[in-house]
C-alpha cells in the first residue's frame, strides 16, 4: 500500500484510555514462559540491543572496547547472536565504524543536539549529516519538546521530515523523551506526528532523565504503530530506551510486542532495546540456562 498523502490533524488525536492501558500492561507482566521459549527469547533480546555509550567522558578507546563486546558477547557460549547496533555520539561514529568492520552490527548515532534538542534547525541538520557522512547506518534524533508542548505540531512534523531527508539511506529513529511529555495523550500524539513525518522507528527516551521507558508508554506507542500500519500499510519500528536492565522485564516487552503487533515485529529490523547494562543480565541468564548455575558478574565486561 502507498503512504497516505493526507496528513491527519494532530490536534484531534483521540484520547488514550489510561486505565485500559494499565490493565493490559498488568496482564503482560503475569505471563509465564516455558524454559525452551525463554532461551529463544533471551537470544532474541540480545539480538535486539543497541549497546550504548552516550557520556561526556566517552573516548575512542571506550567506544572500541564496547564495539568488541558487541561482536564478542560471551565467546565461551557458542551460538550467541551479536547485538543489533552500537549507539554513540556523532564524533565517535568513525571509531565505531572502523571497529565493527567485517561484522553485521550497525552503527547508530544520536543527533539534533542530543539530549536536549535545544539548537537551531541548521545545526541539527549539520549534526545529522556529519554522522551519516562518517558512516552512521542509523540516526537517533530528539524532537523539540518545547515546541511540542506549546502545541506547535507543524514545527515538530517539519523538523522530523527535514532530518529524515538529511539521513539519506540511514534509518531514522525519533526520540520523544516521554518523561517530559507528561501524559499518554501527548505520547500518542508525538507517535502519530513522527510516523507521518517519515520516522522509521519511534523511541521513548534519551536515557538521561527519569522516567525513561515504561511499559504503559511503550504500549501506547505500539498501538500507535499498529493503527498507523492499518492506515498506511507501512511498518514502523519501536525502541524503548532507558531503565530496561533485566532479562525478565525485557521478555515482558517482547510478549507485549507480539500480542500488540504480531510476530512480524519480533526482529531487530523492527524492535530494539536501547540499553547499556541489559546485555550482561541476559548473558547471565543464558549462562544459567546453559550450565545450570549463575556465573559471577566478574565474568562479563562492564563496557
Amino acid at each position: 500500500m502507498a503512504l497516505k498523502t493526507i496528513i491527519p490533524d494532530f490536534r484531534k488525536t483521540s484520547p488514550v484510555d489510561q486505565v485500559g492501558i494499565e490493565e493490559r500492561v498488568a496482564r503482560f507482566t503475569t505471563r509465564s514462559i516455558k524454559k525452551s521459549s525463554k532461551m529463544q527469547g533471551l537470544k532474541m533480546v540480545l539480538s535486539m540491543i543497541d549497546l550504548t555509550t552516550l557520556e561526556g567522558k566517552d573516548t575512542e578507546g571506550k567506544v572500541k572496547q564496547m564495539c568488541y563486546k558487541a561482536a564478542h558477547l560471551h565467546d565461551v557460549i557458542p551460538g550467541l547472536p551479536s547485538v543489533a547496533a552500537v549507539c554513540v555520539y556523532p564524533s565517535m561514529v568513525k571509531a565505531a565504524k572502523d571497529a565493527l568492520k567485517g561484522t553485521d552490527i550497525k552503527v547508530a548515532s544520536v543527533s539534533t543536539a542530543f539530549p536536549s534538542g535545544q539548537s537551531t534547525p541548521e545545526i541539527k541538520i549539520l549534526d545529522t549529516k556529519f554522522a551519516v557522512e562518517h558512516g552512521a547506518d542509523e540516526i537517533d534524533m530528539v524532537i523539540s519538546r518545547g515546541e511540542f508542548l506549546k502545541g506547535n505540531y507543524n514545527f515538530v512534523f517539519e523538523e522530523i521530515a527535514a532530518i529524515k531527508e538529511a539521513c539519506g539511506k540511514a534509518r531514522l529513529k525519533v526520540i520523544f523523551e516521554t518523561g517530559e511529555l507528561s501524559t499518554l495523550d501527548n505520547v500518542r500524539k508525538a507517535s502519530d506526528i513522527a510516523m507521518y513525518a517519515g520516522a522509521d522507528f519511534i523511541k521513548t527516551s534519551t536515557g538521561k532523565i527519569s522516567p525513561a521507558a515504561t511499559m504503559p508508554v511503550t504500549l501506547v506507542m505500539l498501538e500507535a504503530i499498529r493503527d498507523y500500519y492499518y492506515a498506511t500499510g507501512r511498518m514502523v519500528g519501536m525502541k524503548p530506551a532507558g531503565g530496561i536492565s533485566t532479562s525478565k522485564l525485557a521478555l515482558q516487552y517482547l510478549i507485549m510486542v507480539h500480542e500488540t503487533l504480531g510476530a512480524a515485529w519480533l526482529s531487530n529490523e523492527w524492535f530494539r532495546f536501547g540499553a547499556s547494562s541489559l546485555a550482561n543480565d541476559v548473558l547471565m541468564q543464558i549462562a544459567k540456562e546453559t550450565h545450570g548455575v549463575y556465573q559471577s558478574p566478574d565474568y562479563f565486561s562492564k563496557d
